[in-house]
């Protein structure tokens, strides 16, 4: 599973102009399943995400954690973080997982974050969506599970 997870100010997903997921102060996370992935790697990326210190204390160090804060998390799923680009110029999805899987450990995810956070906004899976968010910071990080 890959994530990127951005510092935001506010996030919303918009698909064919209605809003569908919005949220203020937290994260908007972009989320990839491979084909390999598991539930285990969705409660790996979920836990070391939800435990990360990266919203400033008063001393401006980044030493507090989304819980910390009260933030809020918008879940977005980006299948293209699997896009492999070392053959030609057209990427390749192959190690994206499949869509019926990929869309139950996206659903699965987002189940995880709703455990621990107030206010969890999604994407739709499949859907071509517009996202816009204020990256705050700007603080954006790249987790991958087989990095953890």
């Amino acid at each position: 599973m890959r994530a990127v997870i951005q510092c935001v100010s506010e996030a919303s997903v918009q698909i064919d102009g209605q809003t569908v997921g919005e949220i203020g102060r937290g994260y908007a996370i972009l989320l990839g399943v491979g084909k390999d992935d598991t539930e285990a790697q969705a409660e790996k990326l979920w836990s070391k995400i939800l435990k990360l210190r990266v919203f400033p204390d008063e001393n401006g160090k980044t030493n507090l954690s989304l819980t910390d804060i009260g933030g809020e998390v918008l879940v977005i799923s980006q299948f293209t973080l699997f896009a492999s680009c070392k053959k030609g110029n057209r990427p390749s999805f192959v190690d994206a997982g499949a869509p019926d899987e990929a869309n139950r450990l996206y659903e699965y995810f987002a189940d995880l974050a709703r455990r621990d956070v107030a206010h969890v906004g999604t994407g739709r899976f499949g859907a071509m969506m517009d996202v816009a968010l204020v990256n705050h910071g700007p603080f954006t990080i790249v987790l991958d599970t087989d990095e953890l």
